[in-house]
């Protein structure tokens, strides 16, 4: 009696054992798979946050590329005469040729050359000049925007390339950890099947109830 007791209670401790550590394993598995996905969300929301950053710096310089281009007539004929059209047409252009012009018959009629030929040379080459100049210095100041930009998404790139990996590795994790509790699972299950498998052998190995009731008026 002693003997078949001990053994269907110790097969049935086995088989609640087997069970509860199943599920703790499964249990730890979605901690673990729940961790991973809070440091991928992490990521996404501090990538996202760099690209909000970045964004002030990385559209002007998109901007500044293309008119660059317009002046050097990368973008066609008419967008460089546009883009030269509208230096010439600025507020600045009109200003420095008016105190040019008039420094340099302020200098003739000082001087008693105004009708002098070299005056007329002058100011006939002094627009043409200040365009090309002020060409040259929107060139420059375009270029500083695009740097600026570039590096702007340079750096949105990087950080891109470093929450990829990240979140690729967090990825790996959450994957392991699930597979983990699946096959922490699975064992579980083949342990309880072999017990019961046990139970039963030890059942019929004992000739079943006839064995039992012998078994229990011992």
């Amino acid at each position: 009696m002693s003997f078949v007791k001990d053994f269907i209670g110790d097969t049935l401790g086995s088989i609640t054992g087997a069970k509860q550590a199943g599920e703790a394993a499964k249990q730890a598995a979605g901690t673990q798979a729940a961790a991973s996905q809070a440091g991928i969300d992490e990521q996404r929301r501090q990538f996202d946050k760099m690209v909000e950053l970045m964004s002030p710096f990385v559209a002007p310089g998109e901007k500044s590329i293309q008119a660059q281009q317009a002046l050097l007539g990368l973008l066609g004929t008419e967008e460089q005469q546009k883009a030269i059209a509208g230096i010439e047409a600025g507020p600045t252009f009109g200003a420095l040729a008016r105190q040019g012009e008039e420094a340099i018959l302020q200098k003739a009629s000082a001087t008693g050359g105004l009708r002098g030929g070299n005056v007329q040379a002058a100011l006939a080459q002094f627009r043409p000049q200040l365009l090309q100049s002020l060409i040259e210095q929107q060139y420059a100041n375009l270029g500083g925007l695009t740097k600026i930009g570039q590096a702007s998404a340079a750096g949105t790139g990087a950080a891109g390339m470093e929450s990829a990996t990240s979140i690729a590795n967090l990825l790996g994790q959450q994957g392991a950890a699930t597979a983990q509790g699946q096959l922490a699972a699975g064992a579980s299950a083949g342990q309880t099947f072999g017990q019961l498998a046990g139970l039963a052998g030890g059942f019929f190995g004992a000739g079943g109830i006839p064995g039992i009731k012998k078994a229990l008026s011992f």
